[in-house]
């Protein structure tokens, strides 16, 4: 099941910009692997209060979205899906963009983590 982890300015989230960044995040996964891995896309928003992230060694003002995607690490790898890590860079940047706007394209950074087969679970049960 893919994971989302987003580390985000706390004044970014308002009560309104949440259900549209956790849809936007989720739409992504859908574009790279279609609506089966879109339902069961897990999103968790993190709010970093002012003055507790930098860039380069300085804190920064600017709103600068930390996004890591866990998933199984064979879906990343599958031939049915070509470049899947470079698709879901791309498609996850964009979705930020989405919701905050295209000044923000250069400041998102995005990690994929890939959970090799027999190291995730759900209610109690290996995957």
């Amino acid at each position: 099941m893919p994971h989302f982890t987003v580390q985000i300015r706390e004044e970014e989230l308002d009560g309104k910009t949440e259900p549209k960044l956790i849809r936007a995040l989720t739409d992504a996964v859908g574009v790279v692997y279609g609506e089966r891995l879109r339902s069961v896309a897990v999103v968790d928003l993190f709010g970093v209060p002012r003055g507790r992230h930098g860039i380069g060694g300085v804190p920064t003002e600017e709103n600068a979205p930390a996004i890591t995607l866990s998933m199984r690490e064979g879906a990343l790898n599958h031939p049915e899906f070509e470049n899947a890590p470079a698709r879901l860079i791309a498609s996850i940047t964009d979705a930020v963009v989405e919701v905050f706007g295209e000044s923000v394209r250069k400041q998102v950074s995005v990690g994929i983590v890939g959970v090799p087969a027999g190291r995730s679970g759900v209610g109690g049960e290996v995957v």
